[in-house]
């Protein structure tokens, strides 16, 4: 989250495995809507490159954490900062998985797909649908 935080797309491809499987969200999804999720180093840095990348800036307010073996689930709220001075909000639970190399081998997050649901304006998008900025071909 530090690195997506910061902006760091090569710290934050650093942190997955080689075949790391980043499913955000999990299913289908407008920006995988095959829901499919996205393997391997070059489909991450594609995946950064449609989502993270378009954001001003990314606040993670992680509310609660929860590890068990080698899995942490975040319950808590990512907010992307948007260009014309947009906010998009959303809930969700992210679930990290450590590799044998150390380094995350899958992230799953779990929050609400549908489009339409919540209130936007100018200054904010308020939902509890994931609305992103981008697509990322499959």
């Amino acid at each position: 989250m530090e690195a997506a935080a910061r902006k760091d797309k090569d710290g934050w491809l650093a942190l997955y495995a080689g075949d790391a499987l980043v499913e955000d969200p999990v299913g289908p999804s407008p920006i995988d809507p095959e829901g499919h999720g996205y393997r391997g180093r070059d489909r991450l840095a594609a995946f950064w490159d449609g989502t993270i990348a378009t954001t001003e800036r990314l606040d993670f307010e992680i509310t609660d954490s929860f590890v068990a073996g080698l899995e942490v689930a975040n319950i808590g709220t990512v907010i992307a900062h948007l260009p014309g001075d947009m906010t998009m909000r959303t809930d969700g639970i992210y679930v990290y998985r450590i590799g044998h190399g150390g380094r995350i081998s899958s992230l799953r997050s779990f929050c609400p797909t549908r489009p339409g649901i919540g209130v936007m304006s100018t200054a904010a998008i308020t939902s509890a649908s994931f609305a992103p900025p981008a697509v990322v071909p499959p």
